[in-house]
């Protein structure tokens, strides 16, 4: 128990200087102000994450708050630190990112009001926490307070205990209030991840490796890479042919996911959707998809679009995107398949 008997319940109202007084140290009480992510490892070993939707405006995203969730579970998204260009995993982001390595508990607070007019805010405790071992984060893009557009890292975090954590609707993400498509940068700087133990431009998805392992509960899990590495290597195709690219972040109105396109080809104006296995189900998917997300892109009715697979289809299901419309570039030995497309 810390020096001041501060218990850490679901839904208690408590704010960070407590927090500080309760579970740090000298470092730890002057970082009890600031936003963020604070380590607290002496002697408790413990991380405190606290999420400001307020805050979260001013720096320009709105990403934090539970989303659907899934099979395992319920999500809570949040946004890692730094106000101003593009995120980084060096430094605090990193330490969330590898908490359990470093064997510090995650907590999360929710900016709940303020103690009096003018005083301190108030920090409600959620519940311990830890980082999704499949997919520790997302990028996403928006503007920082400074008007420039930018990559930030959102956090997948999922309840230790879902009994033991204060899960109210009002801290879900919050619908986007219309649909907006905006351009985007060419190829932001890839970010390199250690180990684990509106339409905004994104980074194209892109993986290293075939296949990645992460033990989760319920037994191990194994997520493909195919798409990713198909992805790359058409990149690098596309790259060698002069062509501009990127791809899409769509928020939609009155959803709170975004819509995330493969790879978008500037310079022929075709809207690409990749898939790593080359059967019915992944093309019929991927036509579904890219009619999605071609209603929220500018020009839609001059938008190309096609499906990027790793091999050659079936002549039906080649039959099937002809019908729909829907190009076909699938990879070769020597190269791509489909590419250039003919006019």
């Amino acid at each position: 128990m810390p020096s001041d008997q501060l218990e850490l319940k679901p839904g208690l109202e408590t704010t960070r200087a407590k927090l500080a007084v309760a579970f740090g140290d000298e470092d730890t009480h002057a970082r009890a102000s600031q936003p963020g992510i604070v380590p607290m490892r002496k002697p408790y070993k413990k991380l405190f994450v606290f999420s400001d939707p307020h805050k979260s405006r001013e720096n320009g995203y709105n990403f934090d708050g539970w989303t659907e969730g899934d099979d395992d579970g319920p999500v809570f998204d949040y946004t890692g630190t730094g106000p101003t260009g593009h995120q980084v995993l060096p430094g605090l982001n990193r330490t969330l990112l590898n908490h359990e390595a470093q064997g510090l508990e995650l907590h999360l607070f929710i900016s709940d009001g303020l103690v009096k007019p003018g005083g301190a805010k108030k920090q409600r405790y959620v519940g311990q926490m830890r980082v999704d071992d499949v997919e520790p984060y997302t990028q996403r893009w928006d503007y920082d307070k400074n008007g420039t557009l930018r990559q930030v890292f959102v956090f997948r975090l999922r309840p230790v205990d879902v009994d033991q954590t204060d899960i109210r609707a009002e801290d879900a993400v919050q619908p986007a209030q219309k649909t907006v498509a905006l351009p985007i940068p060419k190829k932001p700087k890839t970010v390199k991840v250690p180990a684990q133990s509106g339409a905004k431009a994104k980074k194209t998805e892109k993986h290293n490796t075939g296949q990645t392992t992460a033990n989760v509960p319920g037994g191990e899990r194994v997520v493909t890479r195919r798409e990713g590495q198909l992805v790359t290597a058409f990149e690098e195709h596309l790259e060698k042919a002069g062509h501009t690219f990127g791809s899409f972040q769509i928020t939609v109105a009155g959803e709170a996911n975004t819509l995330t396109p493969d790879l978008y080809d500037e310079t022929d104006h075709v809207l690409y959707e990749a898939k790593g296995l080359t059967t019915r189900p992944n093309v019929r998917m991927a036509i579904g998809q890219l009619a999605d997300y071609r209603r929220h892109l500018d020009n839609p009715e001059t938008l190309r679009v096609a499906v990027l697979l790793p091999s050659e289809p079936t002549p039906d299901v080649k039959a099937l995107l002809v019908a729909q419309g829907v190009a076909l570039v699938y990879q070769t030995d020597d190269g791509f398949s489909g590419f250039p497309f003919s006019e």
